[in-house]
């Protein structure tokens, strides 16, 4: 198997980007849970993915696999999820019956961000048709160079505990489970520079 090739996104690229995360989350408990109806999950997880993790375009830390068939999108240490359109995304879109908890499973989320520097990854995700093929583990390795080379802690929260294996394997340690009320377990994970 040939190693793939990893690229930064440019600028015309990020919707391509966007759209592999929306693919790869299509399962995703968490994302599920908060938009359980297909219309309004395709209708709003994309905003929540720029939300979330869009400023990785304007660091140079957006990552895809050469074709799209994979893309990580990390926040650099001192970078932060636009919060205010988190917030109004959430409160205008998510499932009634996920509006009384989502509030309370961030914050718990919070709780477990390191304080220190850190590389954030809001989101990895593989196209369901190219999984399996160690496009994963090919973004996560290039992605983790940075947090090596500058003794940075990388976090990251699982909300697929089927994800955890592949963390692990590449360093992180699991800091506890999230769930409040009906939400789906999240998994709080950090890595220690090697």
């Amino acid at each position: 198997m040939t190693t793939p090739t990893i690229e930064t996104v440019k600028a015309p690229d990020r919707a391509s980007a966007v759209a592999v995360v929306v693919l790869a989350f299509g399962s995703d408990p968490a994302a599920r849970w908060t938009w359980p109806d297909p219309e309004q999950y395709l209708a709003h997880f994309p905003g929540f993915v720029k939300a979330l993790g869009g400023k990785a375009f304007e660091h140079g830390s957006a990552y895809v696999v050469k074709g799209h068939a994979g893309a990580a999108l990390w926040l650099p240490p001192e970078v932060h999820p636009d919060e205010e359109a988190l917030t109004t995304l959430l409160q205008r879109t998510g499932a009634p019956s996920a509006q009384k908890d989502v509030f309370a499973v961030f914050e718990q989320m919070e709780r477990y961000h390191p304080r220190e520097p850190h590389w954030f990854l809001p989101f990895i995700g593989i196209d369901p048709s190219h999984q399996g093929k160690g496009y994963g583990s090919a973004l996560m390795q290039h992605a983790l160079v940075p947090c090596d080379r500058d003794r940075t802690l990388a976090y990251l929260e699982s909300s697929n505990p089927k994800n955890i294996p592949l963390y692990e394997r590449h360093g992180f340690e699991l800091l506890g489970t999230i769930q409040v009320g009906a939400s789906p377990p999240i998994f709080p994970m950090l890595r220690k520079p090697r």
